[in-house]
């Protein structure tokens, strides 16, 4: 998903497409929370026990451990901080966004179980699947405060939203 954001957003760059970036703007609501959460979730584990998020046959350098889990993130942080204009979704909306994103991947990952015969993360592997439903709620809820917490910075960055101003996601930021 961060892929599909960043050329979405490179595209209306290079074509000066306003419903280009509207639709990048869309995209990052989606893709900014979900790749924090993704490397807070892997980092943290990471510190915690490397084998929960990566199995031993699995070599991968430093550098595309933080290619992977990293830079994502990084990326659409400044994308959102200082190339977008603000965020309108609130705490409820953000919340069923993060659960259909969190849901929607465990289906995904259960289907790729059934596929390979493996989870892409060992800590699925050890977790029941009571447990791995607690992980990806847990996952939605944090990639929900994830989600007031990056508009929280944005706003204490670059002034915060009023109601009254009329300005939408996807409007151009004025110079």
């Amino acid at each position: 998903m961060a892929t599909l954001t960043n050329l979405v957003g490179l595209a209306a760059d290079v074509f000066l497409s306003i419903r280009l970036f509207a639709v990048k703007n869309v995209l990052l609501v989606c893709s900014a929370p979900m790749e924090v959460l993704i490397s807070v979730l892997y980092w943290g584990l990471k510190i915690i026990d490397a084998k929960l998020v990566r199995p031993d046959w699995v070599e991968l350098s430093t550098e595309a451990d933080i290619g992977f889990h990293a830079i994502p993130a990084i990326v659409l942080a400044i994308d959102l901080l200082y190339l977008s204009p603000p965020w309108s979704i609130g705490a409820i909306p953000s919340m069923g966004l993060a659960s259909v994103i969190a849901f929607g991947y465990w289906f995904w990952v259960e289907k790729c179980y059934q596929y390979n015969g493996w989870y892409p993360y060992p800590i699925f592997e050890m977790l029941t699947t009571g447990w791995r439903i607690n992980l990806f709620l847990f996952s939605a809820i944090l990639m929900t405060i994830n989600t007031l917490l990056l508009k929280h910075l944005y706003g204490r960055m670059n002034g915060f939203l009023h109601p009254i101003s009329g300005t939408h996601p996807g409007d151009l930021k004025k110079a």
